[in-house]
């Protein structure tokens, strides 16, 4: 598999340099946020979204240097992300987010909340200084939508009569607004004509949803060392994903497990039996894959060039996450 090092190589130094600015930004005058921005920012995580943000960047502007505000907004990019992860793992009581120990369970629930608030402040505190409101707006959805797909979530646990759209749209608030809008602001940042600046923001809709749909199969066939949690933790907790949506279909059965929340002994390893012998997962990769060549479709107005080319290996490297 491809790692997202060679990926981001046009970026690297860049995003070298936004994980230490983001240390400063986050921790400079408190030294509890500060060992918590450590933690955050050292825990080697992808860099994913800020990436997409430098490399857009890159093949919009085509200058030397990123400009001050495309770099501010990777920025602010990881930092809305990152809020989100450190609430979800409070809210969900997580104790590991990719086998690393998460901030409220290194320190305490109280400083993980006042973490994410921070960074959410902050946040929208450099959203506002790039006196762009097109942006602000764009951005300012995605907070609201993060929490809405945390709510939607919350309220839909164990809800067999869950659609596949509704699955996305809940993926979509979850995962994909932020991509997505972050890829528009780059496009309003470079001054790229409207029609391009709404194939960005398809790009990273697409590119968000397949990269959930890829977790959520992977919550079924990763390892629990790959995954840095026990396999099934989704579905045990009742959030219904795709695999298990499928599977529904083809066993009924299944739908009865989860109705009565795996109260009887056995349940669960049933209803992951059931999920696995099912086409569910088949089919969910069969959907994450045409979100994935949407993706490629929507830099088709990009002019070529080595980000572009990153672009579209970062799309193909979701799906090779699976094998």
């Amino acid at each position: 598999m491809t790692s997202t090092t060679s990926l981001f190589a046009p970026v690297e130094a860049d995003l070298s340099l936004l994980t230490d600015n983001l240390k400063q930004l986050v921790g400079a005058r408190h030294p509890i946020l500060y060992a918590a921005a450590e933690h955050l920012f050292g825990a080697g995580g992808k860099r994913i979204r800020p990436a997409i943000v430098l490399l857009l960047s890159r093949a919009t502007v085509m200058e030397p240097e990123i400009p001050a505000r495309h770099f501010r907004l990777a920025e602010i990019t990881e930092m809305i992300h990152t809020a989100s992860l450190v609430h979800d793992d409070v809210v969900d009581e997580s104790s590991l987010r990719r086998g690393v120990p998460t901030v409220h369970s290194s320190f305490t629930n109280r400083v993980a909340v006042l973490a994410g608030d921070f960074l959410f402040a902050q946040s929208s505190w450099h959203l506002a200084n790039l006196d762009n409101l097109t942006v602000v707006k764009l951005l300012s959805r995605v907070i609201m939508d993060l929490a809405e797909g945390e709510i939607q979530q919350g309220l839909n646990r164990f809800d067999t009569t869950l659609s596949i759209d509704a699955y996305l749209m809940k993926s979509y608030y979850k995962t994909a607004s932020l991509i997505a809008n972050s890829c528009k602001s780059v496009g309003v940042l470079s001054g790229t004509s409207n029609v391009l600046a709404e194939a960005l923001y398809q790009y990273g809709r697409n590119l968000g949803l397949a990269f959930q749909i890829v977790d959520d199969i992977l919550d079924f066939t990763g390892s629990e060392e790959v995954l840095g949690k026990p396999a099934g933790s989704d579905l045990l907790s009742g959030n219904l994903t795709a695999p298990v949506l499928y599977a529904m279909e083809e066993t009924p059965y299944l739908t009865t497990l989860i109705e009565r929340e795996f109260a009887q002994s056995g349940d669960f390893d049933e209803a992951m039996a059931l999920v696995k012998a099912s086409r569910g997962i088949e089919r969910s990769r069969e959907l994450a894959s045409l979100h994935v060549d949407r993706a490629i479709e929507n830099l088709a107005e990009l002019p070529q060039s080595e980000p572009k080319r990153a672009l579209e290996a970062i799309s193909n490297y979701v799906l090779s996450r699976l094998y």
